[in-house]
């Protein structure tokens, strides 16, 4: 008698359902990664760079910046300002850096020929006690501002501004995606010592071991871009940040100053710029008629200014815009932002209008200029540094590696990517944690639901589309 040996029937849905989610997450992972690698790829190089900038600079420029001596007392900053002004006549000044120690120089900003949301100046150093001009830099093509303006919009205006943020956003689905596949894949038989299992291997630990750090710094830049870190300003007036009630013209004080070196706070620059009355001062200033010397309005202002030592923190005035225009005097700490303040003084009267600092910010903006200070790398010093460059280290080498991956994996004539989940529930699962991703990030919503549309209409229906893409 044959004995035939029946094996028990073992069912295959909990193993198909898992096989189907890890493929649509896959899916989505590798279509992520190729599309927006590039972008990414030039803001974590040139992010890398930009932590530099301060004692690049300082090195660059120490011929106009550092004096060979110190010096003893200083001209008026009226002087050092009409020296300037002699430099380059008929261009309006618009800011002023005093010096922060004695064989440091004074930097007066003026209106370049550039405008726009990362427009700059022209630099004019002056000698302190002589007022003799030492040099002056076109900051408009300085090289940390060229890597500054790619880094923040491609060099490409509006449009690159938002291509970069619908990048930043979808790296936050990149590593949402790739945390879940590495932690499905954690119990997988250990791979194959090959060249490709050593890539795969390397670009999983990475992302696993910096995947939060990479959120951080998508998530503290954001701020910066144009619609997202819009919504957050007006989510933000929304909650409230103590702006004071006062007489304003309509400009912001944003809007002042487009010189990233001569700015106010993030969390001050939907703060109302009060108005300047005429008519209550004498004729002492570089300016208006009757308007106070900078003198004047920064002895205004010193009294207020909570914690700004020379060491630690650079004091700069915005001058005032027109007749109803304010001194503005911004304090911008290098570590710390709790101890950035914004004022407006009356450019007649010399009266102290507004007072805008930490204790006036709400939460959100806490978050935010914390998070932008840890973003650049200088919260905490060399050790902050450090830890974020090598959060854009990571960034550029799980970027290598995935586009390597690929490249060694990818059939002839096909793009390789992984196939489509057939499981219907699977995909509107994935799908709808995706669309919480997109509402929360509009720009990614947008694409990603054109995305969608360009598979439905398009790709499943031409037959040579759908061959390559899969």
């Amino acid at each position: 008698m044959t004995s035939v040996e029946v094996r028990p029937e073992i069912p295959s849905v909990a193993p198909a359902a898992s096989s189907q989610r890890y493929r649509a997450f896959w899916r989505w992972h590798f279509y992520a990664g190729l599309f927006v690698a590039p972008v990414l790829f030039v803001l974590a190089v040139t992010g890398g760079i930009y932590l530099f900038k301060e004692p690049f600079e300082e090195w660059n420029y120490q011929d106009v910046r550092t004096l060979a001596e110190p010096v003893g007392s200083a001209r008026p900053l009226a002087e050092q300002v009409a020296a300037a002004q002699l430099a380059r006549p008929g261009v309006p000044v618009m800011s002023v850096i005093p010096p922060v120690a004695s064989d440091r120089s004074t930097r007066v900003i003026m209106e370049g020929a550039e405008s726009g949301p990362w427009a700059q100046g022209v630099s004019v150093y002056v000698e302190p006690s002589s007022a003799a001009v030492l040099g002056q830099i076109d900051d408009s093509v300085t090289f940390m501002r060229i890597v500054r303006t790619v880094h923040g919009e491609l060099m490409s205006g509006v449009i690159g501004d938002r291509v970069v943020e619908t990048a930043a956003c979808w790296a936050l689905i990149l590593v949402a995606t790739g945390t879940y596949l590495w932690w499905t894949s954690r119990a997988r038989k250990r791979p194959r010592r090959s060249g490709r299992a050593r890539l795969r291997r390397l670009h999983t630990l990475t992302g696993a071991f910096a995947g939060f750090a990479i959120v951080f710094l998508v998530l503290s830049g954001l701020p910066w871009s144009g619609v997202w870190g819009d919504g957050v300003q007006r989510l933000q007036d929304s909650f409230g940040s103590g702006y004071p009630s006062v007489e304003s013209s309509s400009t912001l004080s944003g809007d002042l100053s487009t010189n990233p070196d001569a700015k106010v706070p993030w969390a001050a620059e939907r703060l109302p710029v009060p108005k300047s009355h005429a008519g209550h001062g004498s004729a002492t200033g570089v300016l208006q008629p009757g308007a106070i010397s900078i003198e004047s309005a920064l002895a205004t202002a010193r009294p207020a200014i909570r914690d700004c030592p020379p060491a630690e923190c650079d004091v700069k005035i915005l001058l005032p815009d027109g007749a109803e225009g304010v001194y503005t005097v911004v304090t911008d700490p290098r570590r710390d932002p709790a101890a950035a303040q914004t004022l407006h003084i009356d450019q007649y009267s010399g009266r102290l209008l507004v007072d805008f600092g930490w204790n006036e910010y709400g939460l959100m903006a806490k978050t935010v200029e914390q998070g932008i200070a840890l973003h650049e790398g200088r919260r905490y010093g060399t050790a902050n540094l450090i830890v974020m460059l090598a959060a854009c280290l990571a960034l550029i080498t799980l970027i290598i590696t995935g586009v390597w991956m690929w490249w060694k994996r990818r059939p002839r004539g096909r793009a390789g990517a992984p196939a489509r989940p057939t499981s219907r529930r699977t995909s509107y699962a994935v799908i709808a944690i995706m669309a919480v991703l997109g509402l929360l990030f509009p720009l990614a919503g947008i694409t990603m639901l054109a995305v969608l549309l360009l598979d439905w209409l398009v790709i499943r229906r031409v037959h040579r589309l759908h061959r390559i893409f899969g």
